[in-house]
């Protein structure tokens, strides 16, 4: 019978992570992530706190996976077995705050159509948000499911 592997190799490191699941969901949380970014830049809400909201969360969720991403290339998790548990509630966490950015983008589409008839860039914002929500939430179940099999 093999030994059981150990804790920090369960995430793979260097340019493994692009062929492991779920850690290729990375790539598309990076690059729908930044178009929502830009386009929620771009747009025009009638509440401006709400677009805060709808930056910090983007920004934030970018900056965190392309700093996780840099970290996994470098093969800095194999350091502590703590990374299984942040990877599994950073995933979980970026889920919840995009979903949250899904449903007011699209509360905001329907605003703002009413006011001025723009709202093309409002419902390419709001179509990438759920799509980020989505792999998101793919990566935060995977991840919580290898967390769960870790402990």
């Amino acid at each position: 019978m093999s030994a059981p592997a150990s804790l920090t190799s369960l995430i793979p490191s260097g340019f493994k992570i692009f062929t492991s699941f779920p850690e290729i969901l990375i790539i598309g949380e990076l690059v729908f992530g930044g178009l929502v970014w830009i386009l929620v830049a771009s747009t025009e809400i009638p509440f401006p706190d709400l677009q805060g909201w709808l930056m910090f969360v983007s920004v934030s969720c970018f900056i965190v996976t392309s700093m996780l991403l840099t970290l996994y290339l470098t093969g800095m998790q194999k350091r502590s077995s703590s990374w299984i548990a942040l990877d599994a509630i950073y995933h979980i966490a970026a889920a919840v705050f995009y979903f949250s950015v899904a449903v007011t983008e699209a509360r905001d589409t329907k605003i703002n159509f009413k006011i001025t008839n723009v709202y093309k860039i409002n419902i390419a914002v709001s179509v990438f948000a759920f799509l980020v929500t989505l792999f998101y939430t793919i990566h935060a179940i995977f991840s919580a499911l290898r967390w769960k099999s870790s402990s």
